[in-house]
């Protein structure tokens, strides 16, 4: 197996820090709920911090939940974002991983490697304060500069050679697709699988779940758009749900069976019920999507199902392996790239990736340079 080779360390000084810099900035106060301004430059507060300079960054759909109203935990003047490629601008002294001048993947889950989550492979719920922290609880990554905790457990060497676009999508989407729909739905050989939902996330689910060769993949969603790309990445049939009747279609399409995984990708109520609809007795429910408000579980018709249900807030454990898939040529990420901007055009971009399916968009990079 050929030996990823990652860009050499440079030892040189950092560059003097600048006093602001210029970052997506979200308000839950007023009509607009986000602006691009000027706001101070990150300073690193705890020994096993880094500041990382932004080359390339990208925004998720759980930035427009936010906007939505949908995390309340999120407060007023929180930089956003939390995928990222970046050059090391400063290291704390307790970092030893890194060092200044190195290229690095940004987690979008921070990692502080040491506590009882952290030690058997959840880092998403870290007990010393990582966790999903970046443009949720703290500043994020939709900036010029952003503050990464617990670097050596956050931040991955860029392999040498590597394109930006591509290894993005490693800071969230990939893994979640994969952690959250794949292995929490099991999805095994020969399965019959249905994934509801045809946005980033969920075309990623559908790139992964092919490492485990189901014999059926449907993917259902409103978008003829988005629909068309699935099938050309993989979905063996694609159901538009829009005339309601995606549990009628399924389940004539599986002799009434139902599916043996039923993943969901979008967050919402309805795409949930279709999910319980169609799932065969045995089967696996995996919940990926972000829900801001309640859904319905139909426990009166699904307690004799043998059915599970699972829920996972990513912990991008499976990063590295990810990375050398991507290296090896065996998956292709960037696929899901339609629109680029610079990174001082975000607001455009905002606009266009919060009109999906008016502008074709599924994921947006915004670079630097």
């Amino acid at each position: 197996m050929a030996t990823i080779q990652y860009a050499p360390h440079n030892l040189t000084a950092a560059p003097i820090a600048p006093q602001t810099m210029k970052a997506l900035v979200y308000h839950s106060a007023g009509v607009e709920k986000h602006a691009w301004e000027d706001v101070p430059y990150p300073k690193l507060i705890d020994a096993t911090d880094a500041i990382v300079r932004i080359t390339t960054t990208t925004i998720c759909g759980t930035d427009l939940h936010i906007l939505k109203g949908d995390l309340p935990a999120v407060t007023d003047g929180r930089i956003l974002g939390h995928e990222g490629i970046g050059i090391i601008e400063e290291i704390g002294p307790g970092v030893t991983e890194f060092k200044v001048g190195d290229k690095v993947i940004i987690s979008c889950v921070s990692a502080c490697t040491k506590c009882a989550f952290c030690r058997k492979g959840m880092p998403s719920h870290c007990s010393y304060g990582g966790g999903w922290i970046l443009g949720f609880l703290i500043d994020g990554t939709q900036a010029e500069y952003v503050r990464i905790p617990f670097a050596d457990g956050s931040l991955y060497h860029f392999p040498e050679g590597a394109e930006e676009e591509s290894l993005v999508m490693l800071s969230d989407i990939l893994p979640t697709g994969f952690e959250c729909g794949v292995l929490n739905g099991k999805v095994q050989p020969g399965d019959t699988i249905a994934i509801v939902g045809a946005g980033p996330i969920g075309l990623a689910v559908l790139l992964t779940a092919q490492f485990y060769s189901p014999a059926v993949i449907i993917v259902i969603d409103l978008d003829d758009n988005r629909l068309a790309v699935a099938k050309q990445h993989g979905a063996t049939h694609t159901i538009n749900s829009a005339d309601g009747k995606a549990v009628e279609t399924v389940m004539k399409m599986t002799g009434g069976a139902g599916v043996d995984v039923a993943i969901e990708a979008v967050g919402m109520g309805a795409t949930f019920d279709i999910c319980q609809s169609i799932l065969a007795a045995g089967g696996h429910l995996a919940n990926v999507g972000v829900h801001g408000k309640p859904v319905t579980l139909h426990m009166e018709k699904l307690w004799d199902r043998n059915m599970s249900l699972t829920t996972r807030l990513v912990d991008t454990v499976t990063l590295p392996m990810l990375l050398k898939v991507v290296m090896a040529g065996k998956l292709q990420p960037e696929k899901l790239v339609t629109h680029h901007f610079k990174l001082n055009d975000i607001m455009k971009a905002y606009d266009v990736f919060g009109h999906a399916a008016r502008e074709s968009a599924l994921k947006v990079v915004l670079t630097s340079k």
